[in-house]
């Protein structure tokens, strides 16, 4: 049986494609101890760990990667797995989707503080709060989480067209710089509108035809398999759950209203706080409050954004509206390395310092007029001037 698992390991890395590879990849130190990289389904954490396999089996390590899904840990522990697999010499052990096996984050404590020698990398789903982990993991586990493609991952990937990322503050101080070395090297605007639409998740690359439906299928095996195994949600939550999406794909981005929006899930305020709560952590919509320190289910929401722009599409491709798909594309944008409120003024407050609204070529200063550091997020021109911004620039954040 175990045998059967260095086959699967083996296949997996010998087949896996190296010619592009994720942002994350070079900021993760990799001999930590214990590493854990969370995020959306099909944001490519696995293939990012069998590319790591690969490069480790490539340097002469004894790397071995499994799907804890598998049926060989429904009747054997992880812990004695990775003993054993010390015992003979394991130097990296990387585990995909941590979410599907029971006792989690009580066996990989074990195996940190008792397991000396070995590497472990481990994936699962945003939708997990590793952080709250019931056996202080978070103290132990050095924790990445990874995102959708970028704008700029996305042309990458696809066309091979390689731009190196900006800082937001070379975005902010000098964007006509970071502009005219892009626009030496493509016309942007055909790349930026596929990417809206069809570029987020980089399972793209092998469905192109069938992404939109592909995407749906995503979203309804987080809601049927990876809620109920992380949260203990039942069959009545899940039909729920699939309801308040459709309406929310619907208006978003909006500011909701609790009371109202329970009702029309059946449901009651606090559990539908939850709801949309876990639909954030599962980055199928996007929270955004104002508050600094996060979100949580005790307090609504200002304001609820769909995931991505992709998720837009594939709920209502022919009814796409043009001002919510540039607000949604700029938050999820900036969500991955930085911090975004929602403000008294205009539309984003980023990092607690730089304020953006978000808008046509045509946007006026109206609602940012006399504050420091504003900014406007153009859509739909080329250049930028003054204090803004092409919109499509903020795509090559990472």
């Amino acid at each position: 049986m175990i045998d059967r698992l260095f086959d699967i390991s083996n296949k997996l890395a010998s087949s896996v494609p190296v010619y592009f590879e994720r942002f994350l990849t070079k900021k993760i130190p990799w001999d930590q101890k214990l590493i854990g990289i969370s995020g959306a389904r099909g944001s490519g954490k696995t293939v990012l760990l069998l590319q790591r396999l690969k490069k480790m089996l490539a340097e002469g390590k004894n790397a071995l990667f499994v799907s804890l899904d598998d049926i060989y840990f429904s009747e054997n522990k992880l812990v004695y797995f990775a003993e054993d697999f010390a015992k003979d010499g394991g130097d990296y052990l990387f585990l995909d989707e941590v979410h599907k096996y029971k006792n989690w984050s009580q066996e990989l404590k074990n195996i940190y503080d008792s397991v000396l020698g070995l590497k472990v990398v481990f994936t699962s789903s945003s939708a997990l709060e590793i952080h709250k982990g019931s056996h202080d993991l978070s103290r132990r586990a050095l924790i990445f989480n990874l995102r959708g493609l970028s704008f700029r991952e996305f042309i990458e990937l696809k066309y091979q067209i390689i731009i190196p990322s900006a800082t937001l503050e070379q975005i902010i101080i000098n964007p006509a710089e970071k502009v005219m070395e892009i626009n030496n090297k493509i016309k942007i605007f055909p790349y930026f509108k596929e990417y809206l639409a069809t570029g987020y998740y980089p399972f793209f690359i092998d469905m192109e035809l069938n992404y939109l439906k592909q995407l749906s299928i995503t979203i309804n095996t987080v809601l049927e398999i990876d809620l109920p195994a992380i949260h203990n949600i039942d069959f009545n939550s899940i039909i729920k759950l699939k309801k308040l999406i459709s309406i929310i794909s619907q208006i978003a981005p909006y500011k909701p209203n609790v009371e109202k929006l329970a009702k029309q899930v059946e449901t009651t305020r606090p559990t539908l706080l939850k709801y949309l709560y876990y639909l954030d952590k599962a980055q199928i919509i996007q929270w955004l409050g104002s508050d600094t320190f996060g979100i949580n289910y005790l307090n609504k929401p200002d304001k609820i954004f769909l995931g991505n722009t992709n998720i837009a599409y594939a709920f209502s491709e022919d009814k796409t509206n043009v001002g919510n798909i540039r607000e949604t594309f700029f938050l999820s944008q900036l969500l991955q390395n930085h911090k975004v409120t929602y403000p008294k003024q205009g539309d984003f407050l980023v990092d607690g310092k730089y304020l953006f609204e978000v808008g046509g070529k045509n946007k006026t200063q109206k609602q940012i007029a006399g504050i420091e550091n504003a900014y406007i997020a153009a859509d739909n021109i080329e250049y930028g001037y003054g204090n803004k911004i092409p919109l499509w620039l903020f795509g090559f954040l990472y």
